[in-house]
């Protein structure tokens, strides 16, 4: 897999947000990436960020009902990424605080 498909896109929320001054970072990723995937595909989208550790958590889907219609979302994997205390951020994020 390449960069792309690995990290699929940034996960915005004010619990996630708190923890950018901290260089810690959330991101969608692909159900089959390791952390050693996720690592190399944020610091080879990211210029200059260098990934200190990886956590991942399998996001179950929730089962939600539409009148008498019921079914389940789709499930997903969430990585938290913590960059080194050298690195350089990530400009996305900036441009949200």
């Amino acid at each position: 897999m390449i960069a792309q498909d690995i990290v699929i896109r940034p996960i915005i929320t004010e619990k996630s947000m708190q923890d950018i001054t901290k260089k810690k970072y959330v991101f969608e990723v692909a159900k089959k990436a390791t952390k050693i995937d996720v690592a190399r595909a944020v610091e080879e989208l990211f210029k200059g960020a260098k990934v200190q550790k990886v956590n991942t958590v399998h996001v179950r889907g929730r089962l939600k009902r539409q009148g008498r219609f019921e079914g389940y979302t789709r499930s997903w994997k969430k990585a938290y990424v913590q960059l080194t205390a050298d690195s350089k951020p990530i400009e996305f994020f900036e441009g949200m605080m």
